[in-house]
């Protein structure tokens, strides 16, 4: 039985940009992009997709990488990665987003940390660094506890600053989240065994299920921001990323 694995969750099923996965950039679709991304910055680590898609299914194990067929009505990322885990039994697990081309070792071996740590599940964010972000629905906000663990995921700009005339950053105690998790597997069943959450249908965060239940995630803080795919304008940032690179 592995001890830490990586498990990718991907599903072609994206309101926003249908079937972004197989998006080709640069000749390569995005899911082969990411692939092997983690396969260079976490070697050390068993790396396996959790797919809702026989399409996506074919693409990877093509290309070399360890995917499993989930049931594909399951409602959120976590839940597949849970599903597949039933089959690979580690006892600790990582979930790098199928949309993150760019995460880091860093960041991998942060999450590695804090699951080791003690925690039951944990994520990362990052300081917000300007107000555009903090207003987009689309950058996820999580506020923090004195104790370094969530308190609250939205979509909106939280918590409220009552006083207009504060500059928001330097009042705020909410950082964007990344979109990465580790989790202790028993607790990765127990997450898998609950419903989801009226919270979670309404922000449609899956991470919400946690706290709506009484459960805590450690959240560590980081420096590099991983940037996701969530928009045929963030294609082209990712584009551009490559080119100045190559």
């Amino acid at each position: 039985m592995p001890d830490t694995v990586i498990i990718v969750p991907a599903r072609l099923a994206s309101i926003r940009f249908p079937k972004k996965l197989l998006h080709v950039i640069h000749g390569k679709p995005l899911i082969l992009w990411t692939a092997e991304r983690i396969a260079g910055q976490a070697p050390e680590l068993p790396l396996y997709f959790a797919v809702a898609d026989k399409e996506l299914l074919d693409l990877l194990v093509e290309n070399g990488f360890r995917s499993i067929l989930t049931d594909p009505r399951l409602p959120s990322g976590t839940d597949r990665v849970a599903e597949a885990n039933m089959e690979i039994g580690a006892d600790f697990v990582i979930n790098v987003q199928a949309d993150k081309p760019l995460v880091t070792g860093s960041q991998i071996n942060r999450l590695n940390e804090l699951i080791h740590g003690g925690a039951d599940m944990a994520t990362l964010a990052i300081p917000f660094n300007n107000a555009e972000d903090f207003n987009d629905p689309n950058k996820v906000k999580v506020a923090l506890g004195k104790d370094g663990r969530a308190l609250y995921f939205s979509r909106s700009p939280i918590p409220c600053n009552r006083d207009a005339e504060t500059n928001w950053k330097e009042q705020n105690m909410c950082c964007l989240h990344l979109g990465l998790y580790a989790y202790k597997a028993d607790f990765l069943e127990t997450y898998y065994s609950l419903p989801p959450g009226r919270l979670e249908q309404m922000e449609k965060l899956e991470q919400l299920r946690v706290l709506e239940n009484g459960f805590s995630i450690s959240v560590g803080l980081t420096d590099d921001h991983s940037i996701g795919i969530d928009s045929p304008e963030d294609v082209a940032a990712f584009a551009e990323i490559i080119e100045n690179n190559s």
